[in-house]
């Protein structure tokens, strides 16, 4: 589903991704690991069109999207959370999901109604504030709002980053669950633990190059890897 050849990416002068690769199949959950400042939320930025790639490829459905705009690369079916929320704290819950409904005839299309059994609390806080919100609160509205965009594929970038370790355990079950529904999911996360329970597979950046790739089980039983890039 999407396939990254090669990027290299820039912030103004200073090089920041060197080469990466990789690949994300329909249906699974990849996280990237790395440490702060490692690369991985620019991975994701360069995927959304954010950060565009200077060389190399971003295959989504074997187009390529290097050079679009984010709304559209949003329309093509990409959702992105973003690691510092950007809820619209002036408007209420309701009308943040409002402004970001992509009309869908595909079935089983996330609606208002299909986000409120999905997050029930977000329903009870309806007509409240998103400034007023908690953090747990604004997670998962923003998480909410990227589904209103009925996406193929998800982006979350260090979804669990100032959580509480309750809501970080709930947020985990969402997210697994979101994968059930048949979400693809690219995660971007800190929180080590909780991203390997999560994930099928996971890609370890390092000062922007990709170190190494296996499945979680891989991940966990690799004393050299767990010892050299992992907190686990």
């Amino acid at each position: 589903m999407l396939k990254v050849e090669a990027i290299h990416t820039f912030y103004g002068l200073s090089h920041i991704l060197f080469g990466v690769s990789l690949d994300v199949s329909a249906g699974e959950i990849v996280c990237l690991l790395g440490r702060n400042g490692a690369g991985k939320s620019t991975i994701i930025k360069s995927v959304m069109g954010l950060v565009p790639p200077r060389e190399g490829k971003v295959l989504y459905k074997g187009t390529d999207i290097i050079g679009k705009k984010p709304y559209l690369i949003a329309r093509m079916g990409i959702g992105y959370v973003p690691d510092d929320r950007r809820v619209f704290a002036d408007l209420t819950v309701g009308e943040n999901l409002e402004i970001s409904e992509r009309r869908s005839d595909v079935p089983n299309a996330w609606t208002m109604e299909r986000v409120y059994e999905f997050f029930p609390p977000l329903k009870h806080i309806d007509s409240r504030k998103a400034g007023f919100l908690s953090g747990g609160e604004q997670q998962m509205l923003t998480i909410a709002r990227a589904l209103m965009t009925n996406p193929d594929f998800l982006l979350l970038d260090e979804p669990t980053e100032g959580l509480a370790p309750l809501i970080v355990n709930m947020l985990e079950e969402q997210i697994m669950a979101l994968n059930a529904t048949g979400l693809t999911v690219l995660l971007a996360e800190q929180n080590q633990k909780s991203t390997l329970r999560v994930s099928n597979r996971g890609y370890i950046i390092d000062n922007g190059v990709i170190r190494y790739h296996a499945s979680i089980e891989e991940l966990r039983e690799n004393e050299e890897i767990r010892r050299k890039y992992l907190l686990v």
